[in-house]
């Protein structure tokens, strides 16, 4: 006989710090100004500073991958990439389009005394300017975005997550992460930290289940309604 999967209620009710992914959860940050779009003008930009392609850059469409793509093959033109692509994070964040889940998440957050920290692979400093646009800094007691100049900050290493607990001195059985994405779980993993995973797009579901997810849900509204 095996043991019944955890509910949603159960797994939750320990919790006292929430990990919060961004871009999904909270919202897309390429609704607007789609990502294609945002690594098209990230390779014009390195281009126009004088910089010479790198390999295999002109067909990757993921702006994130595409700056893995440079630490790895240019490390010389990481700190220049890293602005140019926060800078088109922070234009892309004005067109982002919000869930209303994730948003929930963060006022039931409030209401039942747990704190929130984001950990995202997006610039903290376009996600701050989010937050403060749509009112909702207030819910979240801090951001801890990629390490400026430093793609290996990026989950699925763990490093994010780890600060980000070790900042608010939060003990894994504490705390659970939110995360929409393989890498979100191979980074909870990692830190020993339990995670949710949000399957927002048809297929999903299956690879975070893959990955480790402790349990997946289809909505953030979901989560929200289970933190009383």
């Amino acid at each position: 006989m095996t043991d019944a999967p955890p509910s949603l209620a159960d797994v939750l009710r320990p919790v006292k710090h929430v990990l919060l992914d961004f871009d999904g959860p909270v919202c897309s940050v390429f609704a607007g100004l789609p990502a294609p779009e945002v690594a098209r003008r990230l390779r014009l930009s390195l281009l126009a500073a004088g910089k010479q392609a790198v390999a295999g850059a002109e067909t990757e469409t993921d702006p994130l991958a595409l700056l893995r793509l440079i630490a790895f093959a240019r490390p010389d033109l990481v700190t220049v990439a890293d602005n140019a692509l926060a800078s088109l994070e922070m234009e892309a964040m004005r067109y982002g389009r919000p869930n209303s889940g994730g948003e929930s998440v963060l006022r039931a957050c409030a209401r039942s005394g747990r704190s929130v920290s984001v950990v995202s692979n997006n610039a903290g400093a376009a996600i701050e300017t989010y937050l403060a646009d749509q009112g909702l800094d207030g819910y979240v007691t801090r951001v801890f975005g990629r390490a400026p100049g430093d793609p290996s900050s990026m989950k699925p290493n763990p490093r994010l997550l780890l600060e980000a607990m070790d900042s608010i001195k939060s003990k894994p059985e504490e705390t659970i992460f939110i995360g929409d994405a393989v890498r979100d779980v191979e980074a909870g993993n990692a830190a020993g930290v339990s995670t949710l995973g949000y399957a927002n797009k048809p297929g999903k579901d299956t690879k975070l289940a893959k990955a480790g997810a402790l349990i997946i849900v289809n909505s953030m509204q979901e989560i929200a309604d289970f933190m009383t």
